[in-house]
């Protein structure tokens, strides 16, 4: 059971994700890796799948239309509503679970497959989290993630937030580190035995101008929402939102007159040997 100083957290964040409309971005720019990592994760029909962190269920759904039995878990309940109505639509049976990734409430063993689209890396405890993932994982069954990378977009995305934002709470650890080879070693060691490290690029061309990325982040992303409100509560809003259109101007790999960014991921896919 968590600590009441956890739980509290966990609040935070469940009001950060919902706040904005995460679902939107997801049907923006997101929809291509839920696929992704189930064609990674080699999912077949009948395997007892759990995504951990599914959000709106980006990788649950192309799970269960390849026949799987699948578990969408998040921590924050209005995504997981916006998933069923996804799920409504395509015609496809999920169970739909509010959990926190840190704390799963599921038996030790019970699914063959354990995977995470850009979900789990934002858990605050990193080794938490890695454990509960395997924990629930059975012997010989397949843990997949798929990881936003420290050198990337994203992970440049969080150093620009960063000095903005509210310090984090004891013991968190930046998001962008799931997307580091060594940092799942030192989560996971012997454990899992990781067999494809693949790192990959989504691009994104849903933008006509760079900063309107920028527009995007702040009207719809959660953290972008924290940290440029703890700007403003600092007087510090017009410095973020020059910081924000910087970092997009830099980012910008488009011509043309239209935007396109390149958001690199890494995909680990691995073996529970224990």
């Amino acid at each position: 059971m968590p600590e009441p100083d956890d739980q509290a957290l966990k609040a935070k964040h469940r009001t950060m994700w919902a706040s904005g409309d995460y679902p939107t971005m997801v049907e923006t720019f997101l929809l291509p890796l839920g696929p992704r990592l189930v064609a990674a994760a080699g999912i077949e029909a009948g395997a007892r799948v759990l995504d951990v962190a599914a959000g709106t269920g980006n990788a649950s759904l192309p799970a269960a239309a390849a026949g799987a039995e699948v578990t969408a878990s998040d921590l924050t309940p209005e995504l997981l509503e916006a998933g069923r109505r996804r799920a409504e639509e395509a015609g496809l049976q999920l169970e739909w679970v509010e959990a926190d990734a840190e704390h799963l409430p599921f038996a030790d063993a019970s699914f063959d497959v354990v995977m995470s689209s850009i979900g789990v890396m934002f858990a605050p405890h990193h080794q938490a989290a890695a454990d509960e993932l395997v924990r629930v994982c059975a012997p010989g069954g397949t843990v997949a993630l798929l990881s936003w990378t420290p050198e990337g977009m994203l992970g440049a995305l969080f150093r620009t937030m960063k000095p903005f934002a509210a310090p984090p709470p004891p013991g968190a650890q930046p998001p962008p580190l799931w997307g580091s080879e060594a940092h799942l070693a030192e989560l996971f060691g012997e454990r899992v035995r990781f067999h494809a490290l693949e790192r990959e690029t989504l691009e994104i061309t849903a933008f006509a101008q760079p900063r309107d990325y920028a527009v995007h982040f702040q009207a719809n992303y959660g953290p972008t929402i924290a940290a440029r409100a703890n700007a403003a509560r600092e007087g510090r809003a017009e410095e973020f939102d020059a910081a924000l259109d910087a970092f997009c101007d830099e980012w910008d790999r488009g011509s043309g007159g239209r935007a396109r960014f390149e958001k690199e991921y890494l995909i680990a896919v691995g073996t529970r040997t224990a």
